[in-house]
C-alpha cells in the first residue's frame, strides 16, 4: 500500500528531508522513501531524532534507548541500522547481542537507562518514584530523565511508522538483519 518514493516522486515538502538523509548516508533509506507520503511524519522524525542525538546523554545511552525501543516495538529495520552504528563506534559484541535479544545488560549504567525505558513506556511516564531514583543512582540526571522520553517519542515515530509502511531492509544494513522472533 505504501509507495517507496524517490526523491523525483516524493511530495516537494518531503524531499529536502529526503535529500538530506541521502546526502548523509551515501543512499535514501527505504524508511525515509516510504515517510515521505507524510512530509510533516518524515520532518517531525528527522527534527526529533536529531534533538534526541544533541541531548547530554552520552551515544551508548541513546543508542541503548534507541535498540530497547526498536527491539520492544518489532522494528526491523531500525534494529539492523542500529546495531550497524554501534558496530561502527566499536560496542562491546555482547552489549549488542544482549540489546538485540532484549536482555539485561553487564554495564549497570546502561541497565539503568533500558530498565528506564522499558518503565517510563510501560507506565506512560508515571514512572515510581523508586524507579526515577534508581535510575538516578546510576549517575543519571532529571534532565536525563526528560531526554529519555524525548528519545521514546522519536523512536516510537519511526518504529511505528516503519511496521506501518512494511519498510524492507536495505542492502545497506543485511549484515546487522533481526528478526523479531529474537527478541
Amino acid at each position: 500500500m505504501f509507495v517507496e518514493h524517490t526523491v523525483e516522486s516524493a511530495p516537494p515538502a518531503a524531499r529536502r528531508s529526503m535529500e538530506a538523509v541521502a546526502k548523509n548516508l551515501g543512499y535514501l533509506p527505504s524508511p525515509v522513501a516510504r515517510m515521505a507520503p507524510s512530509p510533516q511524519l518524515l520532518e517531525g522524525f528527522l527534527k526529533a531524532s536529531a534533538l534526541f542525538e544533541s541531548t547530554t546523554l552520552d551515544v551508548l545511552a541513546r543508542e541503548v534507548l534507541i535498540l530497547t525501543m526498536a527491539t520492544r516495538n518489532g522494528c526491523h529495520v531500525c534494529v539492523a541500522m542500529h546495531t550497524g552504528k554501534l558496530t561502527k563506534l566499536d560496542a562491546d559484541a555482547d552489549l549488542i547481542t544482549a540489546l538485540r535479544d532484549g536482555r539485561p545488560l553487564v554495564d549497570e549504567r546502561l541497565e539503568a537507562i533500558r530498565v528506564f525505558t522499558i518503565a517510563v513506556v510501560e507506565s506512560a511516564g508515571a514512572v515510581d518514584n523508586d524507579v526515577l531514583r534508581a535510575f538516578l543512582a546510576h549517575g543519571y540526571t532529571t534532565q536525563n530523565a526528560l531526554e529519555v522520553v524525548l528519545g521514546i517519542g522519536a523512536y516510537t515515530i519511526s518504529t511505528l511508522a516503519n511496521r506501518m509502511t512494511g519498510a524492507p531492509l536495505d542492502s545497506q544494513l543485511e549484515a546487522f538483519a533481526w528478526h523479531e522472533h529474537a527478541a
